[in-house]
């Protein structure tokens, strides 16, 4: 169970909006089948799955579709959490995009997730934003 499907579970952190299975298997290189338990806490995510139990940050996890969009104080979390990279958004928010693009049932979710691509473009790295940019033209 996910603690971000408790209403009481929103004011946890104003990150936690974007926690999901999926976002913490691409995060921590595991299938979502492997993640037993997510307990969202004040500061950070308590994750256990097969052979892991391991802390996770709000702000490792990208943004994503059917809940309050991105905001500024967003944005300024990421770019503190990502200050050792160039204040870039990791590797794997590029992969978490293309299999979101990849399994888009419809044209206006797939215009979706290119919105909130487009959104944080700016914390995204030059060769991941083409590289989206790419799929979201074949689709």
């Amino acid at each position: 169970m996910i603690a971000t499907e408790n209403v009481s579970a929103k004011y946890i952190h104003p990150l936690a909006r974007f926690v999901t299975k999926d976002a913490i298997a691409f995060c921590l290189n595991l299938q979502p089948e492997q993640i037993y338990k997510i307990d969202c806490w004040r500061y950070v995510i308590h994750v256990v799955g097969k052979g892991v139990s391991t802390f996770v940050s709000y702000a490792d996890l990208p943004p994503i579709l059917g809940v309050e969009p991105p905001t500024n104080k967003d944005f300024w979390r990421w770019r503190k959490r990502f200050a050792k990279q160039n204040k870039q958004a990791p590797q794997f928010w590029q992969e978490f995009y293309q299999q979101k693009l990849q399994q888009a049932a419809s044209q206006d979710e797939l215009d979706s997730w290119e919105q909130i691509i487009g959104t944080i473009e700016p914390i995204l790295p030059p060769d991941a934003l083409a590289a989206l940019r790419t799929v979201i033209s074949y689709q």
